[in-house]
């Protein structure tokens, strides 16, 4: 590092900001440093980092599942954000019996800094021992808790969203394709359907009720035709995709006689036929603000404060006025 500041013409604290990616640092200077870094071959040793600082620069990320497309992009997300930050990400899913404390206690002897729990696995992380895993932590789409941080997006707005604009072409009321149970991202997007109807004064339908994937979509199909829907919310695009499917396969085009939005904005949700109207939350911010808020609790020993991030409808063609 001296031989680096030496090269480069600055402090030492200098080029150990660059490389630990302070922002405290101004462009050209950080160049300056990063060039001299590249002409000497200097790389950081993370090991003997651990041994000084007691940190080891990794992160750890919880969840269920990765089969579903959200969870795939949300580690996506925090992979980047976090080897912007020059922290390692280990990855720990939950087995079968879904035990949160097992997934802590892996990453403890992985000697991780923090890490960051996403979506289904977050209602078991409510119910554990935290003192106990004594890991930093910031949690993804969760109620407030003061013993970590939470990001969300802001799904009850964009469920919102969703339901306004279908009224807004004249449905009579708007049916609802729900998430699984236990999922708190799907009661938020249930919550919002039913204020915008309360809003309204529209009749609210029974909830139909999927599990994320594109197969439980296209199997609740026939209960919503069987309920006279002319406009669906699906909780997800996924579940959207099915849907599509089983409406034209039961003769029912949309959107001239069935509107439909999803929620998300997959990257393919562009190409679906007809293109899919949804309720876009970007993933990309999430990821980036989980792990900005992790390793600000990290490097600072402080929680961050709750935060909600906004969503925005994109309007395609599988929504029209109602007949």
């Amino acid at each position: 590092m001296a031989d680096v500041a030496e090269r480069a013409g600055v402090s030492g604290q200098t080029v150990s900001r660059v490389v630990n990616a302070s922002p405290r640092v101004d462009p050209e200077t950080r160049a300056r440093v990063e060039s001299a870094m590249s002409e000497l071959g200097y790389r950081p040793h993370r090991a003997a980092r651990a041994l000084r600082t007691g940190r080891t620069q990794t992160i750890g990320l919880v969840v269920s599942t990765l089969a579903s497309v959200g969870n795939s992009r949300m580690l996506q997300a925090v992979a980047d954000a976090a080897a912007a930050r020059g922290y390692a990400l280990t990855v720990v899913t939950l087995g079968a019996d879904g035990d949160v404390s097992a997934a802590f206690e892996r990453l403890s002897d992985q000697g991780v800094d923090g890490a960051i729990v996403l979506n289904e696995a977050t209602e078991r992380v409510r119910e554990a021992d935290l003192r106990a895993a004594g890991l930093t932590l910031v949690v993804v789409d969760s109620p407030r808790d003061d013993r970590f941080g939470v990001i969300e997006t802001d799904h009850a707005g964009g469920a919102r969203l969703a339901v306004s604009h279908l009224l807004d072409l004249r449905h009579e009321t708007v049916h609802h394709l729900a998430g699984p149970a236990g999922s708190f991202a799907a009661a938020e997007r249930e919550r919002g359907w039913r204020e915008a109807l309360a809003a309204a004064e529209s009749p609210v339908p029974l909830v139909v009720r999927g599990d994320w994937t594109s197969a439980s979509g296209f199997a609740a199909a026939s209960a919503l035709l069987d309920g006279g829907a002319t406009a669906v919310f699906a909780a997800n695009d996924q579940m959207a995709l099915g849907l599509l499917r089983a409406f034209a396969e039961a003769g029912r085009a949309v959107p001239a006689d069935v509107s439909v939005v999803g929620f998300d904005d997959v990257a393919d949700a562009a190409d679906y036929r007809p293109p899919l109207t949804t309720v876009r939350q970007d993933f990309d911010a999430l990821g980036s603000r989980a792990v900005a808020a992790l390793v600000e609790g990290i490097e600072a020993g402080a929680h961050v404060a709750f935060e909600t991030l906004p969503t925005s409808l994109v309007v395609r063609a599988s929504t029209a006025p109602a007949r």
